[in-house]
């Protein structure tokens, strides 16, 4: 599934930069995941980076875009091996 990052963030700058496929943008008012890009590191590290880095964890599973590890990795497959 997706990651989506809730209205808690502080606009640290911490995750943006460390998203493999460039999911993370600035919005309107807080940082973004793009659905259609997040893979939650699927094929590039064991554990979503952006949660990793996050100090005040507001970055949770999409509730609207659920996908197993499998869609996850052809989604990967999609994005980065064209």
């Amino acid at each position: 599934m997706a990651l989506l990052i809730t209205d808690k963030c502080i606009n640290c700058d911490m995750c943006e930069p460390e998203c493999p496929n460039g999911a993370i943008t600035f919005g309107a008012e807080i940082y973004e995941i793009e659905p259609d890009l997040c893979t939650e590191c699927v094929g590039h590290y064991d554990k979503p980076t952006c949660i990793s880095v996050c100090p005040i964890d507001c970055i949770v599973d999409h509730p609207e875009h659920r996908e197993t590890e499998e869609q996850l990795w052809d989604k990967y497959v999609l994005l980065h091996h064209q």
